[in-house]
Protein backbone atom coordinates (compact mmCIF):
# COMPACT_ATOMS: atom_id res chain seq x y z
CA UNK A 1 0.00 0.00 0.00
CA UNK A 2 1.03 3.45 -0.83
CA UNK A 3 0.40 6.49 1.42
CA UNK A 4 -0.36 9.62 -0.93
CA UNK A 5 -0.56 13.16 0.79
CA UNK A 6 -2.60 16.30 -1.18
CA UNK A 7 -4.29 19.57 0.86
CA UNK A 8 -5.78 22.80 -0.29
CA UNK A 9 -7.43 21.20 -3.59
CA UNK A 10 -9.84 24.24 -3.49
CA UNK A 11 -12.68 22.10 -5.74
CA UNK A 12 -14.40 26.06 -6.10
CA UNK A 13 -12.34 26.23 -9.14
CA UNK A 14 -13.16 23.94 -12.26
CA UNK A 15 -9.46 23.12 -13.30
CA UNK A 16 -8.79 21.57 -9.79
CA UNK A 17 -12.50 19.75 -9.95
CA UNK A 18 -11.22 18.77 -13.23
CA UNK A 19 -7.84 17.23 -11.91
CA UNK A 20 -9.82 15.52 -9.02
CA UNK A 21 -12.24 13.83 -11.37
CA UNK A 22 -9.27 12.90 -13.70
CA UNK A 23 -7.89 10.74 -11.30
CA UNK A 24 -7.19 6.94 -12.15
CA UNK A 25 -10.14 5.06 -10.78
CA UNK A 26 -7.56 2.08 -11.15
CA UNK A 27 -4.29 2.95 -9.74
CA UNK A 28 -4.84 4.03 -6.30
CA UNK A 29 -7.83 1.13 -5.39
CA UNK A 30 -5.24 -0.15 -2.73
CA UNK A 31 -3.69 3.16 -1.56
CA UNK A 32 -4.14 5.68 1.37
CA UNK A 33 -5.08 9.23 0.75
CA UNK A 34 -3.91 11.58 3.33
CA UNK A 35 -6.03 15.19 2.54
CA UNK A 36 -4.52 17.87 4.86
CA UNK A 37 -7.71 20.24 4.38
CA UNK A 38 -9.55 23.17 2.19
CA UNK A 39 -11.30 21.74 -0.29
CA UNK A 40 -14.30 23.88 -0.43
CA UNK A 41 -16.70 25.70 1.95
CA UNK A 42 -19.54 24.91 -0.29
CA UNK A 43 -21.47 21.45 0.85
CA UNK A 44 -22.45 19.92 -2.52
CA UNK A 45 -18.39 20.91 -3.51
CA UNK A 46 -17.03 19.10 -0.44
CA UNK A 47 -19.45 15.86 -0.84
CA UNK A 48 -18.74 15.29 -4.80
CA UNK A 49 -14.78 15.87 -4.21
CA UNK A 50 -14.56 13.36 -1.71
CA UNK A 51 -16.73 11.15 -3.10
CA UNK A 52 -15.07 11.25 -5.96
CA UNK A 53 -11.94 10.95 -4.09
CA UNK A 54 -12.94 7.50 -2.15
CA UNK A 55 -14.31 5.84 -5.09
CA UNK A 56 -9.85 6.16 -6.14
CA UNK A 57 -8.59 5.19 -2.89
CA UNK A 58 -8.96 2.69 -0.91
CA UNK A 59 -8.84 4.89 2.31
CA UNK A 60 -9.22 8.52 2.57
CA UNK A 61 -8.05 10.31 5.90
CA UNK A 62 -9.39 13.86 5.79
CA UNK A 63 -8.99 16.66 8.13
CA UNK A 64 -10.68 19.64 7.08
CA UNK A 65 -9.21 23.35 6.96
CA UNK A 66 -10.33 26.93 7.62
CA UNK A 67 -11.94 27.44 4.39
CA UNK A 68 -14.20 24.03 4.61
CA UNK A 69 -15.54 26.00 8.12
CA UNK A 70 -16.65 28.98 6.69
CA UNK A 71 -20.20 29.67 6.79
CA UNK A 72 -20.64 31.83 3.88
CA UNK A 73 -23.79 30.60 2.03
CA UNK A 74 -25.05 28.59 5.14
CA UNK A 75 -28.15 30.06 7.62
CA UNK A 76 -27.19 33.22 9.81
CA UNK A 77 -28.26 31.02 12.57
CA UNK A 78 -24.91 28.79 11.88
CA UNK A 79 -21.88 29.14 13.63
CA UNK A 80 -18.34 27.38 12.17
CA UNK A 81 -18.35 25.05 14.93
CA UNK A 82 -22.00 23.58 13.74
CA UNK A 83 -20.06 23.89 10.18
CA UNK A 84 -17.29 21.20 11.48
CA UNK A 85 -20.14 18.97 12.70
CA UNK A 86 -21.68 19.30 9.05
CA UNK A 87 -18.24 18.43 7.49
CA UNK A 88 -17.76 15.66 9.60
CA UNK A 89 -21.07 14.34 8.82
CA UNK A 90 -20.33 15.08 5.16
CA UNK A 91 -16.80 13.22 5.25
CA UNK A 92 -18.53 10.05 6.57
CA UNK A 93 -21.26 9.94 4.28
CA UNK A 94 -18.53 10.17 1.32
CA UNK A 95 -16.75 6.84 3.01
CA UNK A 96 -13.34 9.45 4.48
CA UNK A 97 -12.52 9.38 7.76
CA UNK A 98 -11.24 12.00 10.36
CA UNK A 99 -10.15 9.40 12.94
CA UNK A 100 -7.33 7.66 13.36
CA UNK A 101 -5.89 5.18 11.11
CA UNK A 102 -4.86 1.88 12.59
CA UNK A 103 -3.46 -0.69 9.48
CA UNK A 104 -0.89 -3.43 11.26
CA UNK A 105 1.80 -1.31 11.91
CA UNK A 106 0.92 2.05 10.24
CA UNK A 107 -0.75 4.57 12.14
CA UNK A 108 -2.25 8.04 10.84
CA UNK A 109 -3.39 10.60 12.98
CA UNK A 110 -5.05 13.56 12.50
CA UNK A 111 -4.58 16.57 14.59
CA UNK A 112 -7.62 19.16 14.27
CA UNK A 113 -6.16 22.62 15.25
CA UNK A 114 -6.63 26.41 14.38
CA UNK A 115 -4.27 29.54 14.56
CA UNK A 116 -4.17 30.87 18.14
CA UNK A 117 -1.06 33.77 17.54
CA UNK A 118 1.14 32.06 18.83
CA UNK A 119 3.27 32.73 15.65
CA UNK A 120 2.94 36.32 16.34
CA UNK A 121 0.13 39.20 16.85
CA UNK A 122 -2.20 40.12 13.50
CA UNK A 123 -1.34 43.54 12.54
CA UNK A 124 -4.98 45.93 11.52
CA UNK A 125 -4.21 45.36 7.70
CA UNK A 126 -4.05 41.10 8.35
CA UNK A 127 -7.36 41.69 10.53
CA UNK A 128 -9.21 43.73 7.55
CA UNK A 129 -7.92 41.61 4.68
CA UNK A 130 -8.08 37.75 6.18
CA UNK A 131 -11.21 36.54 4.75
CA UNK A 132 -11.84 33.68 7.86
CA UNK A 133 -12.93 37.11 10.02
CA UNK A 134 -15.92 37.94 8.25
CA UNK A 135 -16.83 33.99 6.45
CA UNK A 136 -16.02 32.42 9.71
CA UNK A 137 -18.54 32.85 12.58
CA UNK A 138 -17.73 31.23 15.75
CA UNK A 139 -19.67 31.07 19.45
CA UNK A 140 -20.04 34.47 21.69
CA UNK A 141 -16.75 34.92 23.20
CA UNK A 142 -14.98 32.73 21.09
CA UNK A 143 -11.76 34.58 19.69
CA UNK A 144 -8.64 33.03 17.93
CA UNK A 145 -7.04 31.02 21.15
CA UNK A 146 -10.50 29.89 22.21
CA UNK A 147 -11.11 28.28 18.96
CA UNK A 148 -7.63 26.38 18.87
CA UNK A 149 -7.95 25.41 22.44
CA UNK A 150 -11.58 23.75 21.38
CA UNK A 151 -10.12 21.89 18.40
CA UNK A 152 -6.74 20.87 20.60
CA UNK A 153 -9.16 19.32 23.37
CA UNK A 154 -10.78 17.44 20.88
CA UNK A 155 -7.29 15.35 19.70
CA UNK A 156 -6.10 12.52 21.41
CA UNK A 157 -2.97 10.69 21.47
CA UNK A 158 -3.55 6.72 20.55
CA UNK A 159 -1.60 4.05 21.92
CA UNK A 160 1.42 4.13 19.40
CA UNK A 161 2.88 0.39 20.83
CA UNK A 162 3.20 -2.06 18.43
CA UNK A 163 3.33 0.79 15.58
CA UNK A 164 6.17 0.98 13.48
CA UNK A 165 5.65 4.04 11.38
CA UNK A 166 3.53 6.78 12.63
CA UNK A 167 2.43 9.99 10.68
CA UNK A 168 0.34 12.98 12.00
CA UNK A 169 -1.55 15.36 10.04
CA UNK A 170 -2.94 18.75 10.57
CA UNK A 171 -4.15 21.99 8.29
CA UNK A 172 -2.59 24.37 10.12
CA UNK A 173 1.69 24.58 10.54
CA UNK A 174 2.87 23.23 13.70
CA UNK A 175 5.83 25.67 13.45
CA UNK A 176 6.74 28.81 12.28
CA UNK A 177 10.11 27.69 10.62
CA UNK A 178 8.57 25.88 8.09
CA UNK A 179 7.89 29.00 6.44
CA UNK A 180 11.28 28.72 3.43
CA UNK A 181 13.43 31.59 3.74
CA UNK A 182 12.73 32.99 0.36
CA UNK A 183 9.33 33.92 1.38
CA UNK A 184 9.21 38.17 1.05
CA UNK A 185 8.50 39.81 4.29
CA UNK A 186 5.45 41.49 2.74
CA UNK A 187 3.84 38.10 3.17
CA UNK A 188 5.01 37.46 6.65
CA UNK A 189 2.42 39.14 7.49
CA UNK A 190 0.23 36.28 7.58
CA UNK A 191 2.88 34.07 9.85
CA UNK A 192 -0.16 34.74 12.72
CA UNK A 193 -3.07 32.68 10.97
CA UNK A 194 -0.71 30.31 9.51
CA UNK A 195 -0.40 27.77 12.42
CA UNK A 196 0.02 27.03 16.19
CA UNK A 197 2.76 25.38 18.55
CA UNK A 198 -0.12 23.43 20.44
CA UNK A 199 -0.04 21.07 16.87
CA UNK A 200 3.59 20.56 17.75
CA UNK A 201 3.20 19.91 21.22
CA UNK A 202 0.86 17.31 20.18
CA UNK A 203 2.76 16.01 17.63
CA UNK A 204 5.54 15.26 19.76
CA UNK A 205 3.61 13.23 22.17
CA UNK A 206 3.24 10.58 18.85
CA UNK A 207 6.58 11.18 17.76
CA UNK A 208 6.06 10.24 14.04
CA UNK A 209 8.41 9.98 11.22
CA UNK A 210 6.54 11.76 9.24
CA UNK A 211 3.98 14.96 9.08
CA UNK A 212 1.89 16.27 6.82
CA UNK A 213 0.81 19.62 6.54
CA UNK A 214 -1.40 22.18 4.37
CA UNK A 215 -2.50 26.09 4.45
CA UNK A 216 0.72 27.93 3.41
CA UNK A 217 0.54 26.77 0.02
CA UNK A 218 4.20 25.99 -0.70
CA UNK A 219 5.27 22.69 -1.26
CA UNK A 220 8.78 21.25 0.60
CA UNK A 221 9.57 18.31 2.25
CA UNK A 222 11.84 19.24 5.26
CA UNK A 223 13.96 17.50 8.59
CA UNK A 224 13.22 19.11 11.59
CA UNK A 225 14.15 17.78 14.71
CA UNK A 226 13.88 14.11 13.61
CA UNK A 227 10.78 14.70 12.21
CA UNK A 228 9.80 14.93 8.35
CA UNK A 229 7.22 17.84 7.32
CA UNK A 230 5.65 17.51 4.60
CA UNK A 231 3.47 19.92 2.42
CA UNK A 232 1.98 18.97 -1.12
CA UNK A 233 -1.07 21.47 -1.84
CA UNK A 234 -2.74 21.57 -4.99
CA UNK A 235 -3.13 25.07 -4.41
CA UNK A 236 -5.03 27.77 -6.45
CA UNK A 237 -4.49 27.84 -10.75
CA UNK A 238 -2.20 30.55 -10.59
CA UNK A 239 0.02 28.95 -8.10
CA UNK A 240 2.78 27.21 -10.11
CA UNK A 241 5.69 27.95 -8.74
CA UNK A 242 5.23 27.27 -5.15
CA UNK A 243 2.60 23.80 -5.66
CA UNK A 244 3.17 20.79 -7.56
CA UNK A 245 -0.48 19.96 -8.42
CA UNK A 246 0.10 16.42 -8.51
CA UNK A 247 -0.20 13.61 -5.69
CA UNK A 248 2.61 12.87 -3.74
CA UNK A 249 3.83 9.33 -2.58
CA UNK A 250 5.36 10.03 1.17
CA UNK A 251 5.99 6.27 2.16
CA UNK A 252 4.98 2.90 0.69
CA UNK A 253 4.14 0.17 3.01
Amino acid sequence: MRIFALSDIHVDYEPNMAWVQELSRFDYVDDLLILAGDISHKRQLLDTCLSALTRRFRHVLFVPGNHDLWVAGETPEMDSLEKFAVVRKIASSCGATMETIRLGGLLVVPLLGWYDYSFGQPQKTLLNAWTDYRACRWPAGYGAAEVAAHFDNLNTVPPTEGTHMRITVSHFLPRIDLIPSFVSSRHRILDPVLGSTRLEGQLRKINPKTHVYGHSHINQSVWLDGIRYINNAFGYPQESRITAKQLLCIEEV
